[in-house]
């Protein structure tokens, strides 16, 4: 099939790139400005976030002609295999989770600081059910592929400079996908680089279907929520 998508330049790319992160910005901010910084003040806040921009960020790939590929979420060929790919994604990941903080560590970073996210999703059964919905389904699992691995990826692919050298789109879109992680310290947003490198390189795997990889941040996310609870609350076994 022809690739009729308009060609991209670095201004336009730089104009849709802030825009969208603008758009991001300010579709988080009513949910604070009227619950606060509560639990779901912070989860309804990262839900409005990520749904204005990927608002804006629909809206440019249609006008550029590179919707149907960017966010592909065309039935897969198979479902089972979308979710066995994305439960052997999350597993993966929860591992290097646990083998990653240990090696920034003996690197000399800080310790990976996941405390103030997990305060909040732990603090109530309401509480976990909003950032589990919320947060690791809809603004993590949906809208972090859509808008990372979706149009980020999309975009840098078509730019100039970039265009044909894949590897190099991966790992700049991976480390935009880290970067907003600072809170967890430096040794967090190298974690979440690596993560952002695997969830680049498994869409060119999956036909560039956006499902497997939805469905593994889905779960690697609400897994580690429900977890968090459960230690914390002491539901887990000894």
């Amino acid at each position: 099939m022809t690739d009729t998508a308009r060609p991209l330049g670095w201004g336009r790319f730089l104009v849709q790139l802030l825009t969208v992160a603008a758009i991001y910005l300010a579709g988080s901010a009513p949910p604070i400005l009227i619950l606060g910084q509560t639990s779901a003040g912070l989860a309804l806040s990262a839900a409005t976030g990520v749904g204005g921009g990927l608002l804006l960020a629909w809206w440019w790939l249609r006008r550029d002609g590179a919707l149907a590929a960017a966010f592909a979420l065309h039935r897969p060929r198979s479902w089972l295999q979308a979710w066995a790919i994305g439960l052997a994604s999350a597993g993966a990941i929860v591992l290097w989770f646990q083998i990653g903080v240990r090696l920034v560590q003996w690197a000399g970073f800080a310790q990976v600081d996941v405390s103030a996210v997990m305060t909040q999703v732990t603090a109530s059964p309401l509480s976990l059910m909003l950032w589990v919905v919320l947060v690791a389904w809809f603004a993590a699992g949906f809208g972090e592929e859509m808008m990372w691995r979706g149009f980020l990826l999309d975009r840098l692919t078509r730019l100039r400079g970039i265009k044909g050298r894949l590897w190099l789109a991966i790992a700049i879109q991976a480390v935009l996908f880290g970067l907003p992680h600072a809170y967890q310290g430096w040794g967090g947003v190298i974690v979440t680089t690596v993560v952002g490198v695997y969830f680049g390189w498994l869409r060119t795997r999956t036909g560039w279907n956006l499902w497997p990889l939805i469905l593994g941040h889905g779960l690697v996310d609400s897994s580690m929520m429900i977890a968090g609870y459960a230690a914390r609350h002491g539901l887990l076994p000894l």
